[in-house]
């Protein structure tokens, strides 16, 4: 056999340094391998946590503070199904009390023709006629002005014992009694009594003092929802901090990290969406399981302004979620993100000329936007980042406002800073 040839001492030198680089190239997709994983399990923790975040942080907001709580329920005074489902109860605890049968004979005579002009003409059965009216009073009382102060006061003296039923510390007038959360009315009653008393109907003078519950929330498993709750206020406004750490982390951590800033805020806008969903869908499910005698109607308003704020929330972390996901997108180096910006600036380069042949000049503005012009978007993009935080109770058109405002003003800037020498509108 012939003898191989003995590679030279050069030769040799680049052998090694080819494997020397084989296997540098090896270690570090092995550890890109490891840092893509640890960014997604990141990113998935956070998106996972968002929607649970956004819960702590209304449940702390709503439940935990006085002034929030009051905010949230004052406008179920106004609301007409809790005002007629309210009228209801408050008539069927009073219409036992009414000896219908001395309802006449039991009046003075001298109270008897203002007894007869109350009722008015009653026509068919007598308790019928006199329920109705007892009802029609009892609406009355809770369409005035003095029942939303009412109700608004009682909700702030008895915060705490609402407190009591959903995290189980303090105490007062409302109860948690077989999975219920019901309010005395009683005060209600005694001013519906004084009405009717009022109007000719001195018989209710002798009704005693009554006292009914008014149901605010049902559910069969309304005391494990009350240990999740507790839980998400201990977590309060840490959960959704950590969140979006968690999540940004995983960006950092990303070999791609445009890419995986728009999976991540994404993640976060589905994760949060799907609880607005299961709101939706959770509601349906609670009014059918309403025990007889409970009004649905009312029932729906009271689930619909507890959780109004929350709505808002998750609309809020959406609208967020997207405008991030679609900043991120558009300033990559994407082929069609590359359209768009060439579109933007078509379309601005549209409107210089039009703007030079009017005979519009820009004068030493264009020059000084062009030479600061990354600093002068940076500021914009912190505006309004600043604005979005400072801004009480944030909804999702607040972000699209915010949006579209930094959008105009960053087009402004494009506008003077775009083209060079010997455009018209420069001056």
């Amino acid at each position: 056999m012939p003898d191989r040839p003995v590679p030279d001492a050069d030769e040799l030198a680049r052998l090694r340094a080819r494997v020397a680089a084989l296997e540098a190239e090896r270690g570090v997709r092995r550890r890109h391998r490891a840092r893509s994983f640890l960014a997604v399990l990141l990113i998935v923790l956070g998106c996972a946590l968002a929607p649970l975040g956004v819960l702590a942080a209304w449940s702390a907001r709503t439940v935990g503070d006085t002034d929030r709580y009051v905010d949230t329920v004052a406008p179920l005074a106004a609301e007409p199904a809790v005002r007629s489902a309210a009228a209801t109860r408050v008539t069927d605890a009073l219409m036992p009390h009414l000896d219908l049968d001395a309802l006449l004979e039991g009046a003075a005579p001298a109270d008897r023709p203002r007894l007869r002009q109350a009722l008015g003409g009653l026509g068919g059965a007598l308790e019928g006629a006199v329920r109705a009216y007892v009802h029609d009073e009892a609406e009355a009382v809770m369409a005035s002005r003095a029942f939303q102060t009412f109700w608004t006061d009682a909700n702030r003296r008895i915060h705490a014992t609402v407190e009591k039923a959903l995290t189980g510390h303090g105490g007062g007038a409302v109860h948690l009694r077989d999975n219920t959360v019901t309010i005395d009315l009683a005060p209600v009653i005694d001013q519906v009594k004084k009405r009717l008393v009022d109007s000719g109907l001195t018989v209710a003078q002798r009704i005693p003092a009554v006292h009914t519950d008014f149901t605010v929330a049902h559910s069969d498993d309304i005391g494990r929802a009350r240990t999740y709750l507790r839980l998400l206020q201990l977590a309060g406004n840490w959960l959704p901090v950590i969140a979006v750490l968690l999540v940004a982390a995983g960006v950092l951590l990303a070999v791609r990290r445009r890419r995986a800033l728009v999976a991540g805020a994404l993640g976060i806008a589905v994760t949060t969406l799907l609880l607005g969903i299961a709101l939706t869908v959770f509601r349906s499910f609670y009014l059918d399981a309403l025990p007889a005698g409970v009004s649905r109607p009312a029932a729906g308003a009271v689930y619909d302004t507890l959780t109004r704020f929350l709505r808002t929330t998750v609309r809020m972390v959406v609208a967020l979620g997207v405008v991030v996901a679609l900043a991120a997108w558009l300033t990559g180096p994407g082929r069609y993100a590359s359209a768009v910006r060439r579109l933007w600036h078509a379309g601005l380069g549209a409107v210089r000329a039009t703007a030079g042949r009017l005979g519009l000049r820009t004068g030493p503005v264009g020059p000084f936007t062009r030479r600061h012009r990354r600093w002068l978007t940076w500021a914009l993009v912190a505006a309004a980042v600043l604005a979005y935080l400072l801004w009480n109770r944030p909804t999702g058109w607040v972000v699209v406002g915010l949006t579209l405002t930094l959008l105009f003003a960053l087009a402004v800037v494009d506008f003077f800073a775009a083209g060079g020498e010997g455009v018209g509108v420069e001056g």
